[in-house]
């Protein structure tokens, strides 16, 4: 297969499936003219970032990457109001020469709600595969723009930057002896849903024509039409993007306005702090200037969540909670966010009363894994110690309800063993798809080893081709945190360098992986990892419909086998 002409044209005419498509041709070209585009919008030249949009909207490359991202994420087996699902190759290779900008027309998003922590629902929308696969073409080419023009310390939905970075920009702020002593907790009334559509029509630098049938398309809920005269709908993968540039500019403008008073804003989505030497400046200097930013833009504060707070008493900012001691400055697991992930731990304990054991454990274990990630780079030892005593209890609990007439003796050996330094580790068996038993424990949140996050540069781009030797070494560190407790998948993605041999494309936590057996197990194939190699989801369904045969990469050096 030969890959597209350098300035992005098509080569459609020459792929006959889905399976076909040379994906590493694809994203290089992708991410070429993504290039182009970052450099042009750092220049100022508008006119060229609007004609290389223009290209990548229409190439063949972005069409298969759109189409890919959307059949692959976690909606895809969530369809729009025309029911319509792409879950098969040739629905995918159809799709692809579907996705034409004459013509286009959005149906109306379909209206689903899901659950708040504060008991409330949520109103979610969902756009047909079509329409989700315009807006990820799209997206393609307005998210380097959004992320060269950005706010520095701006955070959510921003490609390689998390919340962790957010809570290390917390401490730069008022980590030292000298740092503002008070902070503006910002809280945006529904934000999502009340953004100016004749302001983003006028800011957002991407086809009015488009933007203009997206944000006017309307929602169905209970077989009902309604029409959208503001906002932008949460569900469509353009809209955590358009809500970001919504948002953009007030860290610069409180800058310029408010120099050398200590005034710092991080930002996360719509969930922002502002710091202040005073309480009196952020109440009568800058909260007006913040409600005329957000004005102009068809948004307002949320006055009953929007609060001016002392350091010394403490503020919950993205499920941590940031505080002063004294002079000791502590960030810790949010006591909300501690209740919260133990509710649910108890809720799925009581849900599997007549589980095996050992299924039980494979639901828990990504919920605590899960949840001492995101807290491992805080003061959190104290706490996860605790939540695993508390989650002990249920466990036990949950074993004596089981077995009402035996002795603790009885069900301590039965369900609770030793494991290395570890004593009274719940373990139970699973059952494997070859019909075997594997004992499995469960993982414990205080066993989490606490390390400092090192914050993203903020004039990082991963866009830009000047910082991909920057972002490659980030994205190390961050596979071994995804990885951690997973010796051979870590192993693996090391010793292929993170790459997948297919499409020569990075395996990253969003792109997922799927493990492939070089000898097929049912050909006598071992686990071993000389016998198995890391793909990405669709490049393993590749491989097996082409019956393609994977070379075993060379280990890396420095690499030791797990």
């Amino acid at each position: 297969m030969t890959a597209e002409h350098p300035a992005g044209a098509a080569f459609h005419e020459i792929v006959k499936g889905w399976h076909d498509i040379d994906w590493h041709a694809a994203h290089s070209n992708v991410r070429r003219l993504q290039a182009r585009i970052v450099k042009a919008t750092q220049e100022g030249k508008w006119g060229k970032v609007k004609a290389l949009q223009h290209l990548l909207t229409r190439s063949f490359s972005g069409k298969a990457r759109a189409v890919k991202r959307v059949t692959e994420n976690q909606g895809k087996d969530s369809p729009g109001v025309d029911k319509d699902m792409w879950d098969t190759p040739q629905k995918k290779a159809k799709a692809i020469r579907e996705l034409q900008q004459r013509g286009y027309r959005p149906l109306p998003l379909r209206r689903v709600y899901i659950p708040k922590n504060n008991g409330k629902m949520r109103p979610l929308s969902i756009p047909t595969m079509k329409d989700r696969a315009m807006q990820a073409l799209y997206l393609l080419a307005l998210d380097p723009v959004a992320g060269t023009t950005a706010d520095p310390n701006s955070y959510g939905f921003r490609s390689e930057r998390s919340t962790a970075d957010a809570m290390v920009q917390c401490y730069n702020i008022f980590g030292n002896r000298y740092s503002a002593r008070s902070v503006l907790e910002g809280d945006i009334r529904s934000c999502f849903d009340k953004i100016s559509h004749e302001w983003v029509l006028a800011h957002i630098p991407m086809e009015k024509g488009i933007l203009q049938k997206w944000l006017k398309a309307g929602y169905i809920d209970k077989q009902v039409l309604y029409p959208t005269e503001e906002g932008t709908p949460q569900g469509g993968i353009c809209s955590p993007v358009i809500a970001n540039m919504t948002l953009d500019g007030l860290e610069v403008l409180l800058k310029k306005h408010f120099k050398h008073q200590k005034v710092n804003m991080v930002r996360y989505a719509d969930d922002f702090i502002i710091s202040g030497a005073t309480q009196q400046l952020l109440e009568e200097e800058i909260k007006p200037v913040v409600v005329d930013f957000l004005q102009e833009r068809g948004l307002e504060l949320s006055q009953e969540k929007t609060v001016i707070t002392h350091i010394q008493d403490g503020f919950d900012f993205l499920g941590q909670n940031v505080r002063k001691y004294g002079e000791k400055f502590l960030i810790k697991p949010a006591p909300k966010n501690v209740k919260a992930f133990l509710q649910k731990s108890r809720t799925t304990i009581k849900a599997h009363k007549s589980a095996r054991a050992g299924d039980l454990i494979e639901k828990l274990n990504p919920m605590i894994r899960g949840w001492a990630v995101y807290h491992r780079h805080q003061v959190s030892k104290r706490i996860f110690t605790q939540a695993d005593s508390a989650i002990f209890q249920a466990l036990w609990k949950w074993a004596k309800r089981r077995h009402p007439g035996k002795s603790k003796q009885w069900i301590k050996e039965k369900y609770f063993q030793t494991k290395g330094d570890r004593n009274w580790v719940f373990t139970g068996e699973v059952l494997r798809p070859d019909g075997s038993f594997q004992t499995c424990w469960l993982f414990s949140a205080e066993h989490m080893p606490i390390k400092r996050h090192t914050k993203i540069k903020a004039e990082a781009n991963p866009y830009d081709s000047q910082g991909e030797t920057y972002f490659e070494e980030r994205l190390g560190v961050k596979m071994a945190n995804t990885l951690l407790g997973r010796r051979k998948l870590l192993y693996l993605w090391k010793q292929q360098g993170g790459i997948c041999p297919i499409c020569q494309e990075k395996i990253t936590k969003i792109t997922g992986w799927n493990t492939h057996h070089l000898i097929w197990k049912s050909k006598g194939g071992k686990d071993g990892v000389d016998n198995c190699v890391l793909l990405h989801p669709n490049c393993h369904r590749q491989v097996h419909s082409q019956k393609l045969t994977v070379v075993k990469p060379r280990p890396a050096r420095g690499v030791r086998k797990a």
